[in-house]
């Protein structure tokens, strides 16, 4: 695996992998590694640029060994590495499985090396409590564990070592020493000439940051320099706490955008309780930081809203139980359901809290006898009374009808648009669909379906479905059909 992850990450082929064929040596003391490093060198030639000391400067993971390729004796590349045990330990099993092994106690070498250990993991939980996207961190800590990237080793002033990705600048340094550094930084000198802040970092290099208290901070254009992820997410960290506020701001208003544009009602899902299941789908310590993350556009508004919905949803069907929905039925059936559309949608009086559609079977429409018929889990189903579901319902699912007529359509603003469904039988002549088309094109009707199916014995059955405002217009519709050469009958479709 580890092959494959080099072959893909450094662009290389097979036959440019050297650690095909390996070999560890394991010693007692930093000073036999060398030792023994001496001996192999005597016995094999050593590629050139192959070697590697990561005892002298170890990875930011504590990291140790000497790593060396050699050429075999058939011209065969293969790498050795020499470690001790207590380095072997801290590579198998991690810094913080392995703390004292073969030192003295409280000896300063002992603590020097413990506090080694230690400074990683601070700056490990530094970067998490300043990060309040978890996504972003593990992102920054899966860059900074990548073992298999190519690094370059440079100096501060002090002398103290820092490795870095191969390809690093000036930028990548001075946030691998602190993000306060970073967002100060004005300039960098390496091996004391002063250099641009896109200069690629080489191995041995001595950088001094140099940093001005008056900097307005880190420019969006030197995320398309730095090399290393750590310093993107830094500086992708700074810009959204510095317009933090702008980007709350930006993603209510988006979030009221796309609600609008739903028709969601806002207030009813944004409880703190829907909020808490978004911000653990997504990884957000608050709101703030959910709210700044769509200002910002790493975080889509419509994601957000459908999701404090969906929860929504499911706890506004959870309190509509089948017995909450026969107590109310009990309740309404003392007084009539009454019924009506208009614009604003199915206006119902006598029974609250519960969705009402029309039925697509019989579609009634104002001035039919209707009937209400309680769902299971869809709330309430307008009928006919003579809709071929409702004659066919069993002694138990009456116990679900409502008594229910329409409201005065007079009362109810601008009245309402309803979908009728006719079946005609006729004898088919030429014309006839014409003659059809025309009574509905003179009553400005808006057809919305028609299907005609003819037999060998001449006769058609035409299924056609228009929006009228109620009954009367329905009837006189009708009656301009009946009165077309060859209609046999009509009749409205009920199921």
């Amino acid at each position: 695996f580890s092959i494959y992850k080099k072959m893909v990450n450094q662009n290389k082929t097979l036959d440019q992998v050297y650690d095909l064929f390996a070999v560890r040596i394991i010693v007692d003391s930093v000073k036999d590694c060398y030792a023994a490093l001496g001996v192999i060198h005597e016995m094999y030639t050593p590629i050139p640029g192959r070697f590697k000391d990561y005892i002298a400067m170890p990875k930011p993971n504590m990291y140790q060994s000497l790593h060396t390729t050699l050429m075999g004796p058939s011209g065969q590349p293969f790498e050795i590495q020499i470690r001790t045990e207590e380095m072997h330990k801290t590579a198998e099993y991690g810094i913080a499985a392995h703390w004292k092994y073969k030192e003295g106690g409280d000896s300063a070498k002992s603590m020097e090396s413990q506090e080694a250990k230690l400074n990683w993991l601070r700056q490990i939980l530094e970067w998490q409590r300043d990060m309040s996207d978890n996504r972003e961190f593990l992102s920054l800590l899966k860059g900074d564990l990548d073992l298999f990237a190519e690094d370059v080793y440079c100096f501060t002033p002090n002398g103290d070592v820092k490795n870095l990705p191969n390809g690093s600048t000036p930028v990548d340094f001075a946030y691998a020493i602190h993000s306060a550094v970073g967002n100060k930084m004005v300039g960098a000198r390496v091996n004391g000439k002063l250099v641009n802040i896109d200069y690629k970092i080489q191995n041995g290099d001595r950088i001094e940051i140099l940093t001005s208290q008056n900097s307005k901070g880190p420019s969006r254009d030197w995320l398309n320099i730095v090399k290393s992820t750590q310093a993107k997410n830094k500086i992708n960290q700074w810009f959204k706490k510095e317009f933090k506020e702008d980007n709350i701001i930006r993603g209510k208003e988006l979030i009221v955008s796309y609600c609008r544009g739903k028709s969601i009602n806002l207030q009813n899902i944004l409880k703190p309780k829907y909020q808490q299941v978004v911000q653990k789908k997504y990884g957000f310590r608050d709101w703030d930081a959910v709210l700044a993350a769509i200002g910002h556009g790493g975080l889509k508004e419509g994601q957000v809203v459908n999701r404090l919905f969906e929860e929504y949803e499911k706890e506004h069907k959870k309190e509509i139980t089948d017995e909450t929905i026969l107590e109310r039925i009990s309740e309404a059936n003392s007084q009539k359901v009454h019924i009506a559309k208009s614009k604003s949608g199915i206006v119902v009086k006598g029974i609250n809290d519960m969705a009402v559609r029309f039925s697509k079977c019989c579609n009634p429409v104002p001035g039919d006898e209707i009937v209400g018929f309680v769902t299971r889990g869809r709330g309430m189903s307008i009928h006919r009374t003579d809709c071929i579901n409702m004659l066919h319902l069993s002694d138990v699912e009456r116990a679900r009808l409502i008594d229910a007529e329409w409201e005065d359509t007079s009362e109810t603003e601008g009245g309402g648009k309803y979908l009728a469904e006719l079946k005609m039988y006729a004898n088919d002549r030429q014309g006839f669909l014409m003659d059809i088309s025309k009574v509905f094109t003179e009553a400005k009707i808006d057809v919305k379906s028609m299907n005609v199916r003819t037999s060998k014995k001449g006769t058609a059955t035409i299924d056609m479905g228009f929006i009228v405002n109620g009954r009367e217009e329905l009837h006189a519709i009708i009656e301009k059909l009946r009165q077309l050469k060859g209609v046999l009958d009509i009749e409205r479709t009920t199921g």
